[in-house]
Parts: structure tokens; C-alpha cells; sequence
């Protein structure tokens, strides 16, 4: 059987392996990526990208309500998903195509197709093999079911962008970003709204400001959340409608969709690690040091797989970095996994970067000062529906250098990239203090909070 030689294959055609492959073209080596489904992976087919598509659409629904306070005779008289839908499945399918065009002028091969180890320098591609000198190990993470009598009948996050049409009544069962993304959407767009939590809060690893604000404001705007839920059984009764069996004898009825949103699991099940003598841990997930590298020389992951800080972003930047390492005489060139910046698209957004609260009293105790701010922003100033905006600095030691900013509200999305940098660089709240404040804007208190 012939074998063709590559200087870097990638596994998975998502951010971490299309990025890992453009950077070792971009330095001269020869490259491919493999994918099995459409390029651009779970961001761009199911995550980030639709989503944030569905957002903005929410995003409106909002502004129509707020419009009549300022002034306009609005009335609206119908939502139409379809038309919704059949644009952003648009929209998508041009970046699918882009990536056709992209990868050839960039000189990255795509090989169609599920990989599989044969052994650590060799992936076999239905029926045919690939060598490499170094291989990318990228294939994301795919959504988990719970393993209870009737799971079926529920969709993931993939099956929600394949709705066609929208659930009149909705339970998500979910405690984190995209379980709290997709109640606050469609609570929007006019669907009622059943959140379920196995536990008393969501968002566990987030500032508690922000959860707790985040909590009341869903509240507020009709999403039904409900705490120490743990479904057992879904029935699907004769009329279509499921029917939710808890512990403690809770019963709930009356859905016409049933989201799971209980997490993502690494999609290694099919590489065959173990002809390639790669390690990975009890989840499932595949291990690695500063340097992206493997237990196996040569092999490296990026991206979920890995475990850590499951966001597009930080998959394109530890590829890139690994590619400059390998190809471009940058030996000690990595990511920085600390302080790096997220934003959740919820319903208002959150913006968050660097150390909560309590994570920074863990680790400096009593040098912890906190400053942070409740307001109604100035948007608001006209309509009848008000949320709040909120906002926190977390300093640490006598220059008070800040080590975590937190925020919810109107537009922190788009303000915590700037904030973002300042921390990385080592600001302190001074630094803040004597930056001139943009007024009138919300962004204005992170630079006069007393």
C-alpha cells in the first residue's frame, strides 16, 4: 500500500487543525487536514457561529419590546423561524465554501474522511494512509446524553440548529454557558422556557455576581428556573409531548422539545489512540504540557480534546503558536493559558476575564480589595422593561493590581476585549483611575469605581 508523506497532518477540520495546517503552509511545509463532516468543526456548524446569529435575532426581539419607550409605534405581528433559520443555514454554508477556497490557496490538502491511528507517524483514511512527521490531534468534543430510559427522545446542541421548526414549550437540562445561552435565546423569540438544574445554581465556575445576576434577570424575563432537578425518565406520550420523570417523584409535561445540555465528551472514540500509544485520561480527554506535546513524540493536541479552556479562540491560538514552534525556529513559543478572556451570549451578556472573587481569596487571601458597581444602564432609560448592569474588580496587594474584571450587561460583550489586554499586561486599578472616562457609556464605570 502507498503511503503519502505530509510534514504536519491534522486531525479534525475545526479552529485548532485548520489553524495548525495554515501555519505550517504559511512557513513552507506541507500540510493537510482530515475531516470527516463540513469544515469549520462545532463552532462553525453548531456552536459560536450560529448561535450568535440566533442571539443577535433574540437581541432584537428585545429592542422591538424596548422601542415603544422611545417613542415608536411598534407592533409585531408574526416571528418567522423558518425565515430565520434558512439565513443563518445560509450564511453558514458561504464560510463552509470559503473554506474550500481558503485551504487551496493557502496550499493545505483536505482528505475527506475518518481518521484512525495506525500508528504514531501513520492515519489510515478510508482504505488509504497518510504519513506524517508531526500529527495534530483536533477533533473537538461531541454532546453528551444521559444514559436513563427515554434519553432519546431529547436533541443535543447539534439538534437544536437542526430544529425547522420552533418549540412552542422547551426544557433544557443544563447547568452551564450553553444550556443558559439557548434558554435566554429562545425565551426571546417567544418560546416558554423551562430551565433544569441537577444543582441549587448554574454557571458554578463563574464570579458569583455574575450567576446571581444573570439568575434574576432570566427570572425577570420568564425563563422557569428550576434547581436540584434530576431527571430519571422521559416518556413521549401519544400527542408528541414528553413528559419529565424526576427523583422525588417530580413530574413534568407539556414539552414539545427536550434539549440536553449536560456537557460535551472528547470525540477521540474513533481515532484509535492506542495503535499511536497516546495517553488519555479517565474522560477521555488527551493530556499534554505547555508545548501542546502528547505522551508520544511527534503527537500533539489542541483544542477541546485537551480539556482546557474549551473556547475557539484559545484552539487557534495554541495551534498557531505550536506551528510557529515547529516550523518557524520559535522552540519556546506556547499559549498562555491564564487570563484568558469569555464571553457568554446569555440574555444580558457576561464578560469575564482573570480570577473570580473567591478563586482570588483562595490564592491571596486577606490582600484581596473588590470594588463593583449595580446600575441601570442608560439604554434603559426610557424603557419599561429595565435589567441591570454589573461590574467587579478584583485587585490583589498594595499597587492593587487587577487580577480579575467581571461584568453583566448591555454591551460587555463587545467592551471586554479592551480590558482584557490592560489586564494581561499587569494594569492596576491606578492604571484604571487615571484613564479617562468615555462618557456617557457603560464601559466608563470600570475606570471611576471608588
Amino acid at each position: 500500500m502507498s503511503i503519502k508523506h505530509y510534514d504536519l497532518l491534522a486531525i479534525g477540520g475545526g479552529s485548532g487543525g485548520l489553524s495548525a495546517a495554515e501555519r505550517a503552509a504559511l512557513h513552507g511545509k506541507k500540510a493537510a487536514v482530515i475531516e470527516s463532516g463540513r469544515m469549520g468543526g462545532t463552532c462553525v456548524n453548531v456552536g459560536c457561529v450560529p448561535k450568535k446569529v440566533m442571539w443577535n435575532a433574540a437581541g432584537i426581539a428585545h429592542s422591538l419590546r424596548d422601542a415603544q419607550g422611545y417613542g415608536f409605534d411598534v407592533m409585531l405581528n408574526h416571528f418567522d423561524w423558518s425565515h430565520l433559520v434558512s439565513g443563518r443555514d445560509d450564511y453558514i454554508k458561504g464560510i463552509n465554501d470559503w473554506y474550500g477556497t481558503y485551504l487551496k490557496d493557502s496550499d493545505v490538502d483536505v482528505i475527506h474522511g475518518q481518521a484512525r491511528f495506525v500508528d504514531a507517524h501513520t492515519l489510515e483514511v478510508d482504505g488509504k494512509r497518510y504519513s506524517a512527521d508531526h500529527i495534530v490531534i483536533a477533533p473537538g468534543g461531541v454532546p453528551m446524553v444521559p444514559a436513563i430510559p427515554g434519553a432519546e427522545h431529547g436533541i443535543t446542541s447539534d439538534g437544536f440548529f437542526a430544529l425547522k421548526e420552533q418549540p412552542k414549550r422547551i426544557a433544557i437540562v443544563g447547568a452551564g454557558y450553553i444550556a443558559v445561552e439557548l434558554a435566554g435565546l429562545m425565551r426571546a423569540l417567544g418560546s416558554e422556557v423551562d430551565l433544569l438544574l441537577r444543582g441549587q445554581h448554574f454557571l458554578s465556575s463563574f464570579d458569583p455576581m455574575l450567576r446571581e445576576s444573570l439568575m434574576e434577570e432570566m427570572l425577570n424575563d420568564g425563563v422557569n428556573i428550576l434547581p436540584n432537578i434530576s431527571i430519571n425518565e422521559v416518556i413521549k406520550g401519544e400527542d408528541g409531548h414528553l413528559s419529565l420523570h424526576a427523583q422525588g417523584g417530580h413530574q413534568l409535561t407539556g414539552f414539545d422539545c427536550l434539549i440536553w445540555a449536560i456537557g460535551r465528551a472528547p470525540n477521540t472514540m474513533d481515532l484509535n489512540l492506542e495503535s499511536a500509544g497516546v495517553a488519555m485520561n479517565e474522560r477521555g480527554y488527551i493530556p499534554t504540557d505547555e508545548f501542546q506535546n502528547t505522551n508520544v513524540p511527534g503527537v500533539y493536541a489542541v483544542g477541546d480534546v485537551t480539556g482546557r479552556a474549551q473556547l475557539t479562540p484559545v484552539a487557534i491560538a495554541a495551534a498557531r503558536r505550536l506551528g510557529d514552534r515547529l516550523f518557524n525556529n520559535q522552540p519556546e513559543r506556547k499559549l498562555d493559558y491564564e487570563n484568558i478572556p469569555t464571553v457568554m451570549f446569555s440574555h444580558p451578556p457576561i464578560g469575564t476575564v482573570g480570577l473570580s472573587e473567591d478563586e482570588a481569596r483562595e490564592i491571596h487571601g486577606d490582600a484581596i480589595k473588590v470594588y463593583q458597581t449595580r446600575f441601570t444602564p442608560m439604554y434603559h432609560a426610557m424603557t419599561p422593561h429595565k435589567t441591570k448592569t454589573a461590574m467587579k474588580l478584583v485587585c490583589v496587594g498594595a499597587k492593587e493590581r487587577i487580577v480579575g474584571i467581571h461584568m453583566i450587561g448591555h454591551g460587555v460583550d463587545e467592551m471586554l476585549q479592551g480590558f482584557a489586554v490592560a489586564l494581561k499586561m499587569g494594569a492596576t486599578k491606578k492604571d484604571f483611575d487615571d484613564t479617562v472616562a468615555i462618557h456617557p457609556t457603560s464601559s466608563e464605570e470600570l475606570v471611576t469605581m471608588r
